[in-house]
């Protein structure tokens, strides 16, 4: 009973942790900002920006959409990890706060519960970094342990 309650599995597998959390918040991200970019049209998105009374509409769109695509794509590779997910905690914060905080926690009717695991997933990464299996580890000779 013992062994089965201290798994030592965090010693094999500590090093991917990372990995899959950039690898899941990553296409989260990268998915929104296409579906902005090619979908809705950012027209649309700086409507609804301008809906939320968020400053500079236009602007804002550009910054959000490609934003997310990019950084999406970023966090996948592990490449400038720690200013993707700086940027994605203030997507998340600003989320919450004008659309997701009034509607109760369920996702189900607009509510918190995702924004809250994207926010957790921003700060865990912008914490602990991209991980031994990134780009930021293998170019800029980062601590392949713990970033």
């Amino acid at each position: 009973m013992n062994k089965l309650l201290l798994c030592k599995c965090s010693d094999t597998w500590r090093d991917w942790a990372p990995l899959v959390l950039r690898v899941a918040l990553g296409s989260v991200f990268a998915w929104h900002g296409y579906d902005k970019i090619f979908t809705t049209g950012l027209p649309g998105v700086s409507g609804f920006l301008g809906s939320l009374g968020i400053p500079l509409p236009e602007v804002m769109a550009y910054i959000l959409a490609y934003g997310e695509l990019i950084g999406g794509i970023f966090l996948i590779a592990g490449f400038l990890t720690h200013w993707v997910a700086k940027f994605d905690v203030i997507v998340a914060v600003v989320a919450f706060s004008t659309v997701h905080m009034s509607k109760g926690f369920s996702v189900a009717g607009g509510g918190y519960e995702y924004i809250m695991l994207i926010f957790a997933a921003a700060v865990s990464l912008l914490i602990t970094g991209a991980g031994k299996y990134s780009l930021d580890a293998m170019w800029f000779n980062k601590n392949k342990d713990s970033n």
